[in-house]
């Protein structure tokens, strides 16, 4: 008995020293923390039960029946993030440099197959080279094998990406088709084709950072959501994020406690909104003071600013935000907002998380170019994610609200449960100017009676009444008592039921 206890140890050590010394020192000196260090950061303490410690791959051409590294490259099992279990994989980039074989797979899967069966969330830390080349076909296998757990997975059981080394050619689809992808700035990278095919296909000359690095992927493609400077700030900002999410789709939000006043008067929103409709402010600065301790958490913060997205707590409970941002492109919806939102919409519609639209919108940003890419598909998306909801959707609108883009913005008529108006709320088909020059089109040269009409119009639309007569707004609220009527809101809406006709899936406009 002694014996097999000291081998056990044995094997355990050597199993916990991943590639070995040396190149736990190469991933040192990178910034790079091992995929153990990277669990026991991501898990509360002493809560990590390990799973296929001992698993070896099971290849033997190139030799590679001479090379065998206990684990295979990943570290698989389950913990607790504060408290609540969710299923990890950690791949380990000092064996075989992190790459995917067929037994490195198989341990992916079953944590997956495991997380679905248990109700948990799974979290995946990416840093890989990819195939295993010596694997052949069936490295590719597992990739595969992976992505239908994925797929099965996705409205199931959240399921989060971190990419903290190389993530290239096949092992990006995994990622892209979770819920949300994290990385770690000047040290991860996504992409498809590499510089050098890049170069040898295209003649283009580009780095992997410029490629696919956290800069390119949370401003430019949308691929990633959020970045962070290093190792520990990224697994401690999961840790945050965690705390917002079910367990899933048959679970509520974690309510934690909470120190704010859900009947607070913020006295300062009653002049947030400046008198010249032309003048923008932030929203953030609402978003944060309707929020339990000013506590937002954003979703693709660098990526389509003119729209925002995140989580906040209203009463302890996880509320999703949706904010046109008048600081950038007057708070248009384009073609990047659109897609942006829709997606974050469909998220909380999947894990029954309330939705809270603030709304300051002049319409869709006009243009060749935003024609040319289909705004006219990718804005139906944001349509089509708000008619579908379920949950519960509270929506006030701060200031504009014209045309097809009032409708789009969670409005009573996609079955908005409370739609609030503040007092300084327009609410019409389009703006003053333009309207006039449509109506009065053979007065346009008269400016004097061109600003009569448009003082008559403003007199008539640039206001919440209308919308308000028609029953289309539920009531006109004081800027400062926000917060107070939202929580009231939410408050009345938590035993909602609302059912969609049987369908198999909808056919979203992708």
């Amino acid at each position: 008995m002694n014996d097999i206890v000291s081998e056990l140890e044995r094997r355990r050590i050597e199993a916990r020293s991943g590639g070995g010394a040396k190149r736990v020192a190469t991933q040192h000196s990178k910034g790079k923390l091992t995929a153990r260090e990277r669990i026991e950061l991501l898990l509360d303490e002493n809560s990590f039960e390990e799973f296929d410690m001992f698993v070896t791959h099971r290849c033997t051409d190139f030799g590679m029946e001479q090379t065998k590294f206990s684990g295979d490259g990943v570290v698989t099992g389950w913990g607790t993030i504060n408290g609540r279990m969710v299923y990890v994989f950690s791949q380990d980039f000092t064996v075989f440099g992190g790459s995917l074989s067929e037994t490195h797979a198989a341990k992916i899967c079953k944590i997956m197959d495991m997380a679905v069966q248990n109700q948990a969330p799974v979290i995946g830390l990416n840093d890989s080279g990819g195939a295993r080349i010596q694997e052949g076909v069936a490295s590719l296998a597992g990739y595969a094998e992976v992505f239908q757990r994925n797929i099965l997975a996705s409205g199931v059981i959240p399921q989060i990406s971190v990419i903290m080394g190389p993530c290239a050619g096949g092992a990006v689809y995994s990622p892209a088709m979770t819920d949300f992808i994290f990385m770690v700035q000047d040290s991860s990278y996504m992409f498809v084709t590499g510089p050098d095919v890049v170069k040898t296909v295209t003649n283009e000359i580009i780095t992997a950072e410029e490629l696919g690095g956290a800069s390119t992927h949370t401003t430019k493609s949308s691929v990633a959501d959020g970045a962070y400077s290093n190792d520990v700030e990224t697994l401690a900002e999961v840790r945050r994020f965690f705390d917002f999410l079910p367990l899933n789709n048959k679970d509520k939000s974690p309510t934690r406690p909470f120190y704010d006043d859900p009947g607070r008067i913020e006295h300062s929103l009653d002049t947030l909104a400046p008198e010249n409709p032309n003048v923008p402010y932030d929203m953030k600065e609402l978003i944060l003071k309707i929020a339990d301790e000013g506590d937002l958490f954003e979703i693709k913060e660098n990526f389509a600013k003119n729209i925002i997205t995140g989580f906040i707590r209203l009463e302890g409970t996880t509320v999703g935000v949706v904010a046109n941002q008048p600081m950038v492109l007057a708070g248009c919806l384009d073609i990047d907002s659109s897609r942006k939102a829709a997606r974050f919409v469909r998220f909380c519609d999947s894990f029954d998380i309330p939705l809270l639209t603030l709304v300051d919108v002049p319409g869709f940003l006009p243009g060749t170019s935003q024609e040319y890419g289909g705004i006219i598909v990718h804005g139906a998306k944001l349509l089509f994610a708000f008619g579908e909801a379920t949950v519960p959707k509270v929506t006030v609108i701060t200031r504009k609200a014209y045309g097809g883009a009032y409708d789009v913005m969670s409005s009573k008529h996609l079955r908005g449960d409370y739609n609030y108006a503040w007092p300084s709320a327009q609410i019409a088909v389009m703006g003053a100017k333009g309207a006039v020059e449509i109506l009065y089109r053979s007065e346009i040269n008269d400016s004097e009676l061109v600003k009569q009409r448009t003082e008559e119009y403003e007199d008539r639309f640039a206001n919440p009444f209308v919308a308000a007569e028609k029953g289309f707004i539920d009531e006109v609220i004081m800027p400062h008592s926000t917060r107070l009527r939202v929580c009231r809101a939410f408050a009345t809406l938590r035993n909602k039921k609302a059912q969609n006709p049987w369908k198999k899936h909808d056919n979203i406009p992708l």
